[in-house]
């Protein structure tokens, strides 16, 4: 009878460090689990923070880029706006220096008759459209 119980002494005392044992081992494994899952949360906010520096990065070029691009079609339309006016000048005094001539010659040719008359306003036509021109 004391060998029976000692023998179920010795199966319960197995059983309890048994348990004891698995009882370590589900410790490690939670442990483990919380490690892991907390690197897991640290990784997901670094991913998340990246993502945002590469978010306000690729709008800070964005904006960059929009305002280079702004001031190139600015200065492109500045500058069709100045040759534009430049052309516009020319063609004002082109059209004022042939008003210019039509007159003289219309005043001369009624005030100077003869050949004295057909030399000076040729002269005079060449001499003002050298001048306006």
């Amino acid at each position: 009878m004391l060998k029976a119980l000692d023998h179920r002494a010795e199966r319960i005392k197995a059983e309890l460090d048994d348990a004891r044992r698995l009882k370590e081992e589900a410790a490690k494994l939670l442990a483990d689990y919380k490690a892991r899952h907390a690197a897991a949360e640290r990784e997901a906010q670094d991913i998340v923070a990246g993502a945002r520096a590469e978010a306000e990065r690729i709008a800070a070029e964005a904006k960059v880029k929009l305002e280079d691009f702004v001031a190139r079609r600015t200065k492109t339309a500045e500058s069709k706006i100045t040759l534009a006016e430049t052309q516009a000048i020319a063609d004002v005094r082109a059209a004022a220096a042939n008003a210019a001539v039509a007159a003289a010659a219309t005043i001369l040719s009624q005030s100077v008759k003869g050949s004295v008359a057909d030399d000076l306003l040729a002269k005079g036509i060449n001499e003002v459209r050298a001048k306006l021109n």
